[in-house]
């Protein structure tokens, strides 16, 4: 399994506005891809602006395909509410509960 780790920095007075664009807009377009498995959004709370999305993918192939396909259209939609650019990192996912993958295997 591979993860994207999206790291944003939300206007403020925009943050209401770009959750609901994730719900409603990123989201759909995220499961309608080959190899998605998940999408966590979390929200900082020693730094309100600031939003780190974790997307869980089968393998680093499909991650990828996304990338190139779609996450310029993605970054346009929710351009309007960051107050800059968002950084990608990206990592083979080693352990996970939730995704039921031990140490060194792949998700079932």
């Amino acid at each position: 399994m591979f993860t994207r780790i999206v790291e944003c920095h939300v206007k403020p007075e925009k943050k209401d506005e770009f959750n609901n664009k994730i719900r409603s807009e990123v989201l759909p377009i995220l499961q309608k891809q080959p190899g998605f498995v998940d999408l966590i959004a979390l929200a900082s709370e020693n730094d309100p602006e600031r939003m780190v999305a974790l997307s869980f993918w089968n393998s680093k192939q499909d991650a990828e395909r996304y990338h190139q396909e779609h996450f310029k259209r993605v970054t346009e939609v929710l351009k309007p509410h960051l107050s800059r650019e968002p950084s990608v990192e990206t990592y083979n996912v080693d352990t996970s509960t939730t995704h039921r993958i031990a140490a060194g295997k792949k998700a079932a």
